[in-house]
């Protein structure tokens, strides 16, 4: 998307009040993404008309029917082509009601993690949404309250696989402000683009003869439906009641793995094996050393760089 091109973004909600909120930031134009100043705003109605039909498009009217939150998912956004829906949230995070989700049909700027390009061609499920924590602690654990269903796994900290192919991921950043802890989740999975790697509809042909496909549409609401309760649970309780969900679907169990780590006295790289635990309190993966120390392991070598070996 060139810069002189105009940004579109739909407005939607699921009620009264959330429409009227739509057509409050419509009329104000108050959503802005600085690398593109030219953004067109539209209500849904006027979305449905023939300049917006498209076969391939997000379909609005499915996505709110399958609905069932009172917060997360009930204010929607939706672009056919934007460079970034984590953009969108981040941005205009005051403007949004918390809960908002930001969804794409292709992402021309898409991310991951340390600034990584995340493809994301027609097919994908591309979307974030806003949160708001107070309690600083657990906000790194936010990233692993959503669980997923097929056989899709977590490769941790936030990669998801299926059959030993990356198929989506998770991406959480969160700034500070009043007290208050304003988190943009931005997830991106896979769903009907055999490439890059696969996608679950590929995988889901393969396993049965019935000829269903997933839609992006029934994915999301899904999603919604199950995280509300998850996070307020999380809120509530921690991550605790959610741990034992949370390594049923990890990659990590019992894995072994070599930590390099820089001897400052020394001024040498040295090297343990550990096998990985489980998670700290922070989020970070937990190891034992075959020496019996215990290692806390934070990913892209910010302390430790991690080789990792065939499970044990």
């Amino acid at each position: 998307m060139e810069s002189h091109q105009p940004c579109v973004l739909v407005l939607s909600g699921k009620s009264s009040v959330e429409k009227e909120l739509a057509v409050s930031l419509k009329n104000s134009n108050t959503l802005k993404l600085p690398d593109y100043p030219d953004v067109s705003l539209f209500m849904h109605s006027e979305a449905q008309k023939p300049s917006f039909a498209d076969d391939a498009a997000f379909k609005i009217d499915s996505y709110m029917n399958s609905l069932s939150t009172t917060r997360f998912g009930r204010f929607l956004l939706w672009s056919p082509r934007l460079p970034s829906t984590h953009d969108v949230v981040s941005q205009n995070f005051c403007e949004l009601p918390i809960g908002a989700v930001c969804v794409a049909d292709v992402q021309l700027k898409g991310r991951g993690r340390s600034k990584n390009v995340w493809e994301s061609p027609e097919g994908c499920l591309l979307f974030s949404f806003t949160i708001q924590m107070e309690d600083g602690r657990v906000v790194p654990l936010v990233q692993y309250v959503g669980i997923p269903r097929l056989d899709v796994r977590i490769k941790w900290p936030n990669d998801l696989y299926l059959n030993g192919l990356k198929v989506g991921g998770i991406l959480c950043t969160s700034t500070y402000r009043s007290k208050k802890f304003n988190v943009c989740s931005g997830i991106g999975l896979n769903v009907d683009n055999a490439k890059p790697s696969t996608c679950l509809n590929a995988v889901l042909q393969k396993l049965t003869s019935v000829a269903h496909q997933l839609q992006r549409e029934d994915i999301i609401a899904a999603f919604f439906n199950k995280f509300e309760k998850f996070f307020d649970l999380f809120i509530s309780q921690g991550f605790q009641p959610l741990e034992e969900l949370y390594y049923n679907t990890w990659l990590h169990n019992g894995q072994r793995v070599i930590v390099q780590h820089k001897d400052e006295d020394q001024d040498e790289v040295v090297e343990n094996v550990v096998t990985i635990q489980g998670l700290t309190s922070s989020g970070f993966l937990q190891a034992l050393g075959d020496d019996g120390q215990m290692y806390e392991l934070h990913p892209d070598g910010n302390r430790y760089f991690m080789i990792f070996l065939s499970a044990c």
